[in-house]
């Protein structure tokens, strides 16, 4: 279950409140993610590993794309 101290701010959240970003949940077996600036909307949530290879994949691209 996803309480509200689940979940973790980005730590490039921009300036000010620092509301542009998104948040992550980590559960047992999944990640979840929701957009800080509407939290009561849907989530998206993936499995871990899944999650994962996402994350790494993102780090191996050239900055701008």
């Amino acid at each position: 279950m996803i309480t509200p101290t689940s979940w973790k701010k980005s730590s490039f959240s921009g300036g000010g409140e620092g509301n542009d970003c998104v948040e992550v949940a980590h559960l047992d077996t999944h990640i979840s993610i929701r957009d800080s600036k509407a939290p009561t909307r849907a989530t998206l949530t993936f499995p871990t590993p899944v999650f994962a290879a996402f994350v790494e994949a993102l780090k191996g691209r050239p900055s701008g794309d």
